[in-house]
C-alpha cells in the first residue's frame, strides 16, 4: 500500500525543485505539467481531440501551447472546453502511474490540486510557500512572462494563505537547505506512519 502525497503551490514557489528533493529520497513522482506536455507532444493523446476543436492548434503533429494561449486570451470559455478534453486524459496518465509505481511514497506534483478537488484523493498534502515579493521576483527572473501575465496567473490560483491553511505540511522554500530539511522530515514522518500501519 503506497502513501499518496499531493505536492502543490502557486507559480514561483519552488514546487519543481521541491519535487526533485522528494524524488532524491526515493519517492516516485508524478508531475501534472509533464503529463500535459506528453499529451500535447507529437503522437500524444490530446493532439487529435484538440485539433478537432481548434484546428490551428495542431502544429507538426503536436499541440501548440502558444496557439492555445491566444485562443484562451480571445475567449475565456475556450479554457473550459480544453480542460474537458485534457483532464480525463491527465487522470488516465495518473492512474497508469499509480499502477506501475513501486515506491512506498507517491508524490503527485499538481499546481491546481486544491482548485480541482484533487486533494480528496491524497493521504496528505504538502504546500510550498514563500512570501509574495519573493514569488514575484522568482517568476520575473525567468524572463518568460510580463507583470500582467504573472498577475493573471496568480489571480486564477487559490490564495497562497488558503493553500497553506488547507495543507497537511507547509514547506518554506526560502533556501534549498531549509526546504530539503523539511522534505526529509516529511518523508521520515510518512515512513514511520507506514511502518506502524
Amino acid at each position: 500500500m503506497s502513501f499518496r502525497l499531493g505536492l502543490t503551490g502557486s507559480i514561483g514557489m519552488g514546487k519543481s525543485t521541491t519535487a526533485r528533493m522528494f524524488q532524491d529520497l526515493g519517492c516516485a513522482l508524478w508531475d501534472a505539467d509533464a503529463a500535459v506536455h506528453r499529451l500535447y507532444s507529437r503522437g500524444g493523446a490530446a493532439v487529435d481531440p484538440i485539433a478537432a476543436f481548434i484546428a490551428e492548434a495542431a502544429v507538426d503533429g503536436a499541440v501548440s501551447r502558444d496557439v492555445l494561449k491566444t485562443a484562451i486570451a480571445a475567449d475565456r470559455r475556450v479554457l473550459k472546453d480544453i480542460e474537458a478534453i485534457v483532464h480525463p486524459l491527465v487522470a488516465q496518465d495518473r492512474a497508469d502511474f499509480v499502477k506501475t509505481a513501486t515506491a512506498d511514497i507517491l508524490v503527485f506534483d499538481i499546481p491546481l490540486l486544491f482548485e480541482t478537488g484533487g486533494d480528496a484523493q491524497m493521504d496528505a498534502v504538502a504546500c510550498v510557500s514563500v512570501p509574495p515579493d519573493v514569488q514575484k521576483a522568482r517568476v520575473m527572473a525567468r524572463g518568460t512572462m510580463t507583470d500582467a501575465q504573472f498577475e493573471m496567473i496568480r489571480a486564477q490560483q487559490m490564495p497562497n494563505s488558503e493553500k497553506c491553511a488547507r495543507a497537511t505540511y507547509v514547506i518554506e522554500t526560502d533556501t534549498l537547505d531549509h526546504a530539503r530539511a523539511q522534505v526529509e522530515k516529511i518523508v521520515s514522518t510518512i515512513q514511520e506512519q507506514l511502518a506502524n500501519a
